[in-house]
């Protein structure tokens, strides 16, 4: 793992200071499970821009071409193949796939459960101690307040949430509300169990959130539930 330079702020004036705190944070090359889907896609462009070095696991060698056209660092793996090679050098793991809303409960147990566990797995094997999961909000419910037409995503999504609990992992996992497509507006709740038992979130909030927690040591070994709310990305997190 690269560590930027330590620097002792009370050398610098404010301003300057304000700019080495902010790269004091370890830089984490991130391998994104599901980054060519819509949280996974808005993740990567932002990983881009921070002091992290996305890697960008894609399914076919057309998406492996589009992304690399646009600058980006690719492998190629399939969650319903062996895809160890992924993690060859990886140091942060975001598992952010899913079976998807149109497709049947044979790939939810694939890619939601098998997928997740063996992309756990993988993160062990190869030493990657960081692993974010973007589970579901009520996926650690009593599985009697699932509603009956998504009990077996939400049950899959419970299934790996707790295998990846079971491990010595540095994880998160965040459990954000039902999934918008609107513009995000950088406001959130966040937190281990929130008053407001229900809610939405867009997508461009929850992967903002995502490039937030990587390296922020106070989320490690939490699940926290996300929605959208009032309070600055950066403050929310800082507030756990």
């Amino acid at each position: 793992m690269l560590h930027a330079k330590q620097v002792t702020k009370q050398y610098w004036t404010t301003p300057v200071a304000l700019v080495v705190e902010h790269l004091n944070t370890d830089i984490m090359k991130t391998l994104i499970i599901g980054a060519n889907g819509q949280i996974g896609s808005i993740l990567a462009a932002k990983l881009k821009k921070s002091n992290h070095s996305p890697v960008l696991m894609l399914r076919t060698e057309k998406q492996i071409e589009e992304y690399k056209n646009r600058g980006y660092d690719t492998v190629l793996g399939d969650l319903e193949k062996d895809f160890g090679h992924a993690f060859e050098g990886v140091e942060a793991v975001v598992f952010t796939a899913g079976s998807g809303a149109h497709t049947g409960d044979d790939k939810t147990h694939l890619i939601d459960r098998v997928g997740a566990k063996k992309a756990v797995d993988e993160a062990i094997k190869h030493k990657a101690k960081r692993f974010i999961m973007v589970s579901a909000f009520g996926a650690d419910m009593d599985s009697s307040q699932w509603p009956a037409s998504m009990s077996t995503y939400y049950a899959a999504k419970a299934d790996a949430d707790k295998y990846l609990l079971q491990t010595n992992l540095d994880y998160t996992i965040l459990l954000p509300g039902k999934l918008t497509n609107e513009s995000g507006t950088g406001n959130v709740m966040l937190g281990d169990k929130l008053e407001q038992r229900s809610g939405s979130i867009p997508r461009a909030d929850v992967a903002s959130v995502i490039t937030h927690i990587i390296d922020a040591k106070q989320t490690y070994g939490e699940a926290l539930e996300l929605l959208s709310g009032e309070v600055p990305v950066n403050a929310a997190i800082k507030s756990i």
